[in-house]
């Protein structure tokens, strides 16, 4: 089994706010997460694939096609927008960024011809990512 990876970036803000909540139990539980006037990461996005390579390509998948399917399934739909506002699947979750990857599997699995979706790591600051295998 061999994997491959790409990686693509986008730009998005979002707020954590549980509605349920008063104002100063999220900014106790979310810090600045919660300001009230959102806040923006530059992401880092890695898809990697697994499968065997196709013996006419040696390609598991061809890279540039990888890069499209991001770049269309994901990159199109976050990129500049505010996730709690303009993205239907994100509107009615908490937009943490495990709530965001699990969205971006459910994007990209239906589109990967050859190959099986093995992992999505999304890196929202220096300090902090996650790491989603679909299970």
């Amino acid at each position: 089994m061999f994997y491959l990876t790409r990686r693509e970036t986008f730009n998005g803000a979002h707020r954590l706010s549980n509605p349920n909540w008063s104002e100063e139990k999220n900014v106790e539980v979310f810090g600045k997460c919660a300001n009230r006037n959102w806040h923006g990461h530059n992401f880092e996005l890695f898809v990697t694939v697994k499968g065997e390579p196709d013996t006419d390509t040696g390609f598991i998948i061809n890279v540039h096609e990888l890069s499209r399917i991001m770049k269309q399934e994901v990159t199109e739909k976050l990129d500049h927008k505010n996730f709690n506002l303009d993205v239907p699947e994100l509107k009615d979750k908490m937009p943490s960024i495990e709530n965001i990857v699990k969205v971006i599997w459910q994007w990209l699995e239906p589109h990967l011809p050859g190959c099986r979706l093995h992992c999505i790591k999304l890196v929202e600051t220096e300090n902090i990512y996650v790491e989603y295998y679909g299970e």
